[in-house]
């Protein structure tokens, strides 16, 4: 099969969307190397999009080739990337963040279309006016033409049915997986070597993400803050935001606290793994989610999970994941005792959940997303 995929986030993003573009066409390269992909994408100069790209032969890069669309490279992805897959003959076109070129329907390729969350309309006052309507207009588009939509969790499937009122039947759910750096065990010397390049030198709970309201990271440092004499753990976040950041910062600051707490924003891809390994607990208490990929990168860590009940996170953290009310930063404190005091409790975490989140790795998911086009 000749397949195309909207390739913008993988070269141009190195959050979370962007991770997931990358993860999917490297799995479907390296497992599945009998087909060939095609990447539509603007130009991009990134060293690390450049460095991810000459890791693998077999991804072909469709750039904007002409003055125009050099010059309009937005117009070029919207309007013009249709006529570009089927002069290229493409078989299936795979647009991996919300969005499909416009005319994709009247070329007689199939198309696909990935749908993360509806978090804008779940959460509206999150966003901006104009930003709900750009993308309710691009969902809503995308969601019509395809011809199937792939959903990367039940919860998100069940969104599109609510909120968009999608066919049912027309919705796919391929799960996502997450880099393989996260897969191996590192050797004990390492870990250590590499927390403490960044100041980190005692036991420690975990948290990655954005620290974001959403994310409820002052909830944690709460509850943190309440048990602190009780063990210890240091806490250590890894991740970066804005204003509410400084919110977090000044609260660790009004409580003395700065000693107990770290807040990480300059730790490496390459370094991440390190810390989850290192870890004794995980802390994910977000409120609301579209996979969740931090927890299943703790779970192949063979690092125990605490994170939040209902949304998404039974299906990413399985039966041995411990859920909390994430408003209650007392039920929180005591579940983080109760593991960190409870080397049993934790173990069986540890060993269920790597059973559990091999369903996640990335030979399985490809498979999956495979299968998903073969049928089409």
């Amino acid at each position: 099969m000749k397949i195309g995929f909207d390739a913008k986030r993988a070269f141009h993003n190195f959050r979370g969307l962007g991770n997931y573009s990358r993860d999917l066409i490297a799995s479907l390269s390296r497992y599945h190397s009998q087909n060939s992909y095609y990447l539509f994408t603007p130009e991009f100069d990134d060293p690390r999009a450049i460095h991810w790209l000459d890791q693998y032969d077999n991804l072909n890069v469709v750039k904007p080739s002409d003055f125009w669309s050099k010059k309009f490279p937005a117009a070029w992805r919207s309007f013009k990337v249709a006529d570009e897959a089927k002069r290229l003959e493409i078989d299936i076109f795979h647009g991996l963040s919300h969005e499909l070129p416009h005319g994709i329907e009247k070329t007689g390729i199939k198309s696909v279309v990935t749908i993360h969350d509806l978090l804008f309309l779940r959460f509206p006052e999150n966003f901006k006016w104009i930003d709900r309507q750009v993308y309710l207009r691009k969902i809503k588009y995308a969601t019509e033409v395809a011809d199937v939509i792939l959903a990367i969790c039940e919860q998100t499937k069940s969104d599109l049915i609510h909120y968009l009122g999608c066919d049912p039947n027309k919705i796919k759910v391929v799960y996502q997986t997450c880099n393989p750096r996260f897969y191996s065990p590192i050797p004990i010397e390492k870990q250590v070597s590499t927390v403490e390049r960044y100041g980190v030198n005692e036991k420690f709970i975990l948290y990655v993400g954005a620290i974001e309201p959403n994310k409820n990271v002052l909830t944690l440092v709460k509850a943190y803050a309440d048990i602190k004499k009780s063990i210890n753990h240091k806490l250590v976040i890894i991740g970066n935001g804005g204003s509410f950041k400084k919110e977090v910062e000044s609260y660790i600051h009004s409580k003395g606290l700065e000693d107990r707490i770290m807040i990480l924003s300059n730790v490496t891809n390459d370094d991440l793994p390190a810390f989850y390994q290192r870890s004794d607990l995980f802390v994910f208490p977000s409120f609301f989610e579209g996979f969740g990929i931090p927890i299943i990168e703790a779970l192949f860590s063979k690092t125990p999970v605490i994170t939040s009940k209902g949304s998404v996170f039974p299906e990413a953290g399985g039966p041995n994941t411990i859920y909390i009310d994430p408003s209650n930063k007392h039920e929180m404190s005591e579940q983080i005792v109760n593991v960190l005091t409870n080397p049993d409790l934790a173990f069986e975490m540890v060993e269920a959940g790597r059973n559990f989140v091999e369903k996640f790795h990335r030979r399985k998911t490809a498979q999956n997303l495979i299968d998903l086009y073969s049928s089409m």
